[in-house]
């Protein structure tokens, strides 16, 4: 009869909740600075699914070099998780908060992190870069970041696509060839 009642009092529960509180989503988590590794590491002895995305940094000093895998994005790493389950990512050291408006946790979009998880390897060279919201708006029509939108930017002899995010107010930029993007028309403009 115990266990009868519990199941009842989970299903009322339930039934309260809006839909996000129990459904997996992404979010972005304030970490502090150069903590991002060790939360990592302390979210999966949680069994929270993570994510912390990397790039490689070369440094010199007079007497070597060196190669480090550093943040692409700094003071923080995504989670995938129900907000019912979101005490679980707060109550890790050198977590600082979720990332919200207005109060309220904000999800990112499913797609653009997975095509990042999938399409960040070795071959392609992602490094942060200044956060943009203006400029020639483009998505990638082939290859491992396909249907991302970004901005296409000039440096030096090349171009960068750079994916800016909003919620954290950071972005990356990746060289990509020019052939595998396509504009996007702005709603509201005529051609």
């Amino acid at each position: 009869m115990v266990a009868t009642m519990v199941s009842g009092a989970m299903q009322a529960t339930a039934a309260v909740l809006p839909a996000e509180y129990l459904e997996a989503r992404w979010y972005a988590v304030q970490t502090y600075a150069n903590h991002e590794k060790r939360v990592l590491q302390q979210l999966g002895q949680r069994t929270v699914e993570a994510y912390l995305p990397l790039y490689e940094s070369m440094r010199r000093w007079k007497d070597r070099r060196i190669c480090l895998e550093l943040p692409l994005f700094p003071g923080y790493v995504f989670v995938r998780l129900a907000l019912s389950d979101r005490m679980r990512v707060l109550q890790t050291p050198s977590v600082v908060r979720l990332v919200s408006f207005g109060g309220h946790p904000a999800a990112l979009p499913e797609k653009e992190i997975e095509t990042l998880r999938q399409g960040l390897t070795r071959e392609l060279r992602a490094e942060p870069h200044a956060y943009l919201k203006a400029g020639q708006r483009v998505r990638v029509r082939s290859g491992p970041l396909r249907g991302l939108e970004g901005l296409l930017v000039r440096k030096k002899n090349g171009r960068r696509f750079v994916i800016s995010f909003e919620p954290i107010m950071s972005s990356m930029a990746v060289e990509i060839d020019v052939a595998e993007l396509e504009p996007v028309r702005q709603q509201g403009v005529r051609n």
